[in-house]
């Protein structure tokens, strides 16, 4: 069984209507005592950083979700893969999840060489090593983005960089733990086969 996690912060329904095109269906999980009860977790996001741990924490899935990671496939999208991280800077200081270490900052707008803030629309995903994810998929590949904010971490973590004015990292795993600043859901054939992947794991 699959769970996305619903604390009011995501396009769940986009997420949902993927997984049925694959022929998964998920469930809508708020209860943090139920979560440990799935095979693996998607934590989706669309928002800012702060107000996405005051949910997650209202609902005390913030410390479900540090219990499942031990042991379960974690699938963070876009905020919600920012989510997994130490700390964000995104209007102000917050402390996230802190199942990857790094931090989450601003798009440098004087070395983005004119792109706008934020980043909309296809870029190339470029995969760096043979994360399960990638299984199946060109090295090269173009996913649909939507962000003003990217993670900066050690360099072991990252299975997929992107350039926008400068290279960052676009795609990241820790052992169980899995995000992709991407929309997989938004990214047509590449997207549902990264979430294909991520069932096989």
């Amino acid at each position: 069984m699959i769970a996305i996690i619903d604390y009011n912060m995501g396009n769940l329904q986009s997420v949902k209507n993927a997984f049925a095109k694959i022929g998964k269906k998920i469930e809508l999980v708020r209860d943090c005592d139920k979560i440990k009860n799935y095979d693996k977790i998607i934590l989706p996001g669309v928002g800012a950083f702060g107000d996405a741990m005051v949910h997650l924490k209202e609902y005390n899935i913030d410390e479900a979700l540090k219990e499942v990671a031990k042991n379960k496939p974690i699938l963070g999208i876009c905020l919600g893969m920012q989510l997994l991280f130490s700390k964000s800077y995104e209007f102000g200081e917050h402390n996230g999840l802190n199942l990857i270490d790094g931090e989450v900052v601003k798009f440098d707008k004087n070395r983005v060489g004119g792109h706008k803030i934020p980043q909309m629309g296809w870029n190339r995903v470029f995969a760096q090593n043979n994360s399960p994810l990638f299984e199946g998929l060109p090295e090269e590949l173009y996913l649909y983005f939507v962000h003003s904010y990217h993670i900066k971490c050690d360099e072991k973590y990252v299975i997929g960089k992107t350039t926008y004015g400068y290279e960052f990292a676009s795609a990241v795993q820790n052992e169980n733990i899995f995000g992709f600043q991407p929309h997989p859901e938004k990214s047509h054939n590449n997207g549902l086969k990264i979430l294909e992947n991520f069932i096989k794991i």
